[in-house]
């Protein structure tokens, strides 16, 4: 029972998830933090683990989740095995309606890019990708990531605003920024 529903909760973010890994965050994170096969901070380590390693954020989380859920919803299914299989199932499940759509869909904009319908579809997409990118901003920005008193928010907000704005106005390369907010974190907690 539990792989139906990892297939369902995957196939759902395969099929509607668009717009990159930012944006889909909220929707995997409703359905994967929901059912309670993961704990939110778990979800924060899985995002932050996803930027670490090549691929994208569903992808991983797929992965990832595909392996523990069994585990975690029955004792019987806490053989790594069943974790293999649930991985291989989640992680083909949420890449096979994504790439079924973007073949379909570069050969109907391939023939239709002139379109006025097609041309006001993108301009209508791009503002709603940019409010599921804050929107994930906004979901990362949790007592997982910043602390719960004065003394761990306050200093967290500090290194945020200050790898943004060494990031856009200072124009340092977002390798010596991590390295340079990771020492100061270091130092700091």
């Amino acid at each position: 029972m539990i792989y139906l529903k990892l297939v369902w909760a995957y196939l759902k973010i395969g099929l509607f998830g668009f717009g990159g890994g930012y944006a889909m965050l909220a929707l995997i994170e409703r359905e994967i933090v929901g059912p309670g096969w993961i704990t939110g901070q778990m979800f924060t380590d899985i995002v932050a683990i996803s930027q670490m390693t090549p691929g994208p954020i569903g992808i991983n989380s797929a992965t990832y989740i595909g392996y523990v859920a069994p585990g975690a919803s029955s004792s019987a299914l806490s053989s790594p095995l069943w974790g293999i299989l649930g991985s291989i199932l989640c992680t083909l499940v949420v890449v096979v309606p994504s790439f079924i759509l973007t073949i379909y869909a570069s050969h109907f904009i391939t023939r239709h890019r002139e379109s006025a319908i097609v041309k006001g579809v993108f301009t209508g997409l791009r503002p709603v990708v940019v409010g599921l990118i804050a929107s994930a901003a906004l979901l990362l920005m949790n007592s997982a990531n910043f602390g719960s008193t004065p003394a761990e928010v306050i200093p967290g907000i500090i290194i945020c605003v200050a790898a943004f704005c060494l990031v856009y106005f200072a124009k340092i390369h977002p390798i010596i920024v991590i390295l340079l907010a990771g020492a100061a974190g270091y130092i700091i907690f």
